[in-house]
């Protein structure tokens, strides 16, 4: 077993805890102000920065043993928060490159890539990590980290990563002076061939988008 490993299935409880907790409040906090839309110049950057954090995070959790809740039953963390305002603040602040192309799962051959929202990802994933706070925000430490790490395989881990591959391939494409492709009607309840995508985007220049979204400054 490696250092980093021993590491994180050894450290102490409480300051894993306490450690996960604050990355996960911060990143809430963190894109909850992005969504307001105050600097609008920076989003794409900012939000590249904090879902990269969050991902560390999730790889904490996915290296440390199994954490098991101290009820059978997991207690009711009562009503869930809305997060139709996020999602719709994001979806008006990310247009028009809020779709994006997803593979699920790498290792499952011949799928073929679906659509997907960045807006969509990161309310689905503020619902998930808001869950497990609620949970330590109750005194229920273990039952949060077993929330956390058994949504970050099943969830909220993978749409993090897809997120984080949209918006580094969104920067790429505007750093490296190269054209974006327009998704011309394409939406989230299409399937898509191998070169649908392709197919069914039109070109939109980079410069088009990089001012509005804070990737260039001239």
């Amino acid at each position: 077993m490696s250092d980093a490993m021993l590491h994180a299935t050894h450290q102490d409880p409480a300051d894993f805890a306490v450690q996960i907790a604050d990355s996960i409040e911060s990143f809430i906090v963190a894109t909850t102000e992005v969504a307001k839309g105050d600097e609008p110049d920076s989003a794409v950057p900012f939000l590249l920065l904090e879902v990269s954090q969050l991902l560390l995070t999730g790889g904490r959790l996915g290296a440390h043993e199994d954490i098991v809740p101290d009820e059978r039953w997991e207690p009711d963390t009562g009503p869930e928060p809305d997060v139709d305002d996020l999602r719709e603040r994001f979806a008006r602040l990310l247009d028009p490159v809020d779709v994006f192309s997803e593979v699920f799962d790498p290792y499952e051959p011949r799928k073929a890539p679906v659509a997907c929202r960045i807006s969509d990802s990161l309310a689905d994933i503020v619902t998930d990590l808001r869950h497990g706070l609620a949970h330590y925000r109750a005194g229920r430490v273990t039952e949060a980290l077993w929330w956390w790490q058994f949504s970050y395989f099943s969830n909220w881990g993978p749409t993090a990563s897809g997120t984080l591959r949209a918006l580094q391939s969104l920067v790429s494409h505007v750093r490296l002076d190269q054209p974006l492709e327009e998704l011309d009607g394409l939406d989230t309840d299409e399937d898509l061939a191998d070169d649908a995508l392709a197919e069914a985007a039109g070109r939109v220049m980079a410069e088009e988008i990089a001012l509005p979204l804070g990737l260039r400054t001239s």
